[in-house]
């Protein structure tokens, strides 16, 4: 219980010096964490896989990336405490019990593991590995699964055998591992209520984290806590489905830190948004006519929000979607396939994904050595392209295509250059913006009646136009093969 009290004050055992968020406080079983060899190999693995062959400032690693959705997670979560108890002191004074302290301590340190945690499990070049053609085909061997898994009883996590993994199954797989090495006990934490909040699982909280769920809700909700439809729903779930959506939902913690770091070392400002006004706005939501308990937003704290969303929006569409990072990212993946097509690669890659033992060894550096090797030999290579940065010669951008037109455009491009048509390649991001609008819905608005002052949730775009704008589109790069890939 000290303990909870000194971690709840502020106290740290390391700070770590962040470019984005300034000095990030460390508790010692989370040193402990970033100590493992298995999350040590995230300094080795690039936030965004080649993005810095266009912006060069973009060569931050999923390691700080890691431990900036820690301290952001942290933030959202203690900031709605925070809000609670000044908005509580309004009207009478609130008293906290050691229990109470202990439940938040509690829920406050399984967001900050699970944060931390998230992305563990990302592969040599991130998103990119795993877009692949020969990855993708790994990762959906029969029997994977069971293989990475071997000699674990999966069924308190997964009741299902998942028939395709991603690089979330292996977030949950390091995860499992780097807190087996440690001693939760020291400092009161369960492992699986950290698996629990992660995404792809499903896991039965602790009995330790129903007590302190049960106890949070009772201080929260007050009077609500056993009314209405919330009377017969399962708090714990509730509670757990809410640390959820900080570590994964519309407005959480991942996107949060993801979007000003890449904005930052990327030296551009569109990926800005006031992190400090969003947060100092959020709230804990509930209703009693239904079981929901989940994340609201102040009624002045909607322009922040639109702004983190707009963000977004245009950071995909001017960073991630940029015509030449694109054209890196198809030949990058087509560098992967191309040194996978040798047996030891192969092989070497199939077994890293398959045990635990050698995963730490599938970092950016070992492809980065398949490619030198590969263009060594094969000067017309697609791995020589990546290691001199040979580009792909743009040729047109177009947006919202369908296949047939895709089709259609690249003849054309092809006939108007007098070359082959293979030798015109298309990249295409789909940007899919219109379950905003749904997904946003299930963040609700609180508002003050103007008489009586009474407190009120809102489905978000009965307050809000803005998030009715947005609707998937694509994007669609025509590019010409740099001439030592051309046919002949």
């Amino acid at each position: 219980m000290r303990r909870a009290i000194d971690d709840l004050l502020g106290a740290y055992d390391k700070l770590i010096m962040d470019p984005v968020h300034g000095g990030i406080p460390l508790y010692r079983h989370e040193i402990q964490v970033i100590d493992h060899p298995l999350f040590q190999r995230l300094r080795n693995i690039c936030q965004n896989d080649i993005l810095s062959l266009v912006f060069p400032g973009a060569t931050h690693s999923r390691f700080l990336h890691s431990i900036g959705v820690m301290h952001v997670g942290s933030r959202m979560f203690r900031s709605m405490i925070n809000a609670y108890l000044r908005e509580r002191q309004l009207s009478s004074q609130v008293t906290l019990t050691m229990t109470q302290l202990d439940a938040i301590d509690y829920l406050a340190k399984i967001i900050r593991l699970a944060c931390l945690l998230h992305d563990s499990g990302h592969s040599s070049f991130s998103h990119q590995f795993t877009q692949a053609a020969k990855i993708r085909d790994l990762m959906a061997r029969p029997g994977r699964f069971e293989d990475l898994w071997k000699g674990v009883d999966t069924g308190t996590i997964y009741p299902e055998t998942p028939t395709e993994l991603e690089h979330e199954h292996y977030s949950v797989r390091v995860a499992f591992d780097v807190l087996n090495s440690l001693n939760l006990d020291d400092a009161g934490l369960q492992r699986d209520d950290v698996l629990g909040i992660m995404e792809t699982t499903s896991v039965t909280p602790s009995e330790r984290f129903c007590q302190h769920a049960e106890t949070f809700w009772a201080f929260i909700a007050g009077a609500d806590a056993n009314a209405g439809a919330l009377q017969t729903a399962s708090t714990p779930r509730l509670v757990m489905d809410l640390l959820s959506s900080i570590v994964s939902g519309e407005i959480d913690a991942d996107r949060a830190d993801y979007m000003l770091r890449d904005g930052f070392h990327s030296s551009v400002t569109i990926g800005g948004f006031n992190l400090d006004h969003l947060l100092s706005n959020l709230r804990f939501g509930w209703t009693v006519d239904e079981p929901w308990l989940g994340l609201a937003i102040t009624q002045k704290g909607l322009g922040a929000l639109e702004d983190f969303v707009y963000s977004r929006y245009q950071m995909y569409r001017k960073v991630y979607a940029h015509k030449t990072a694109l054209g890196f990212d198809w030949l990058l993946r087509e560098a992967i396939n191309e040194v996978l097509a040798d047996p030891d690669t192969f092989e070497w890659v199939d077994l890293c994904l398959s045990d635990m033992s050698y995963f730490a060894d599938l970092t950016d550096n070992f492809f980065w050595e398949a490619f030198r090797r590969k263009a060594r030999k094969q000067p017309e290579s697609y791995s020589k392209c990546i290691v001199d940065r040979v580009k792909l010669e743009h040729l047109d951008t177009r947006e919202n295509l369908d296949a047939d037109a895709q089709k259609a455009h690249r003849a054309y491009l092809a006939s108007a250059l007098g070359t082959d048509e293979s030798d015109v390649v298309t990249c295409t991001m789909r940007a899919r913006f219109s379950n905003i609008q749904d997904n946003f819905n299930g963040i609700k608005v609180l508002i003050s009646e103007p008489v009586t002052r009474q407190r009120a949730l809102k489905r978000i775009t009965d307050v809000s136009a803005f998030f009715t704008k947005f609707e998937d589109g694509t994007i669609t790069h025509f590019y010409q093969r740099p001439s030592l890939l051309r046919q002949h």
